[in-house]
């Protein structure tokens, strides 16, 4: 089965998948796009915690290596 963008499960075919939204719009069910959203929050408050206690020499090198590796 495909997985959307947030790694939902979706149907394959057209068809089935109208149905899907169509019982989303009328309510039989509930959308779980986002249904962890404390996740990213929490993420992204770890990410400047690490920030905040890394020195600026050591966040330089982790940039360094982060650019050889897109760009190299």
């Amino acid at each position: 089965m495909p997985k959307g963008p947030q790694g939902q499960k979706r149907p394959a075919d057209v068809i089935g998948n109208a149905v899907l939204i169509a019982k989303i719009a009328t309510g039989e069910i509930e959308d779980t796009t986002l249904a962890a959203p404390g996740r990213r929050k929490s993420g992204l408050a770890g990410g400047k915690a690490r920030a905040e206690s890394l020195s600026a020499e050591q966040r330089s090198e982790i940039a360094r290596k982060a650019a050889s590796a897109r760009w190299g």
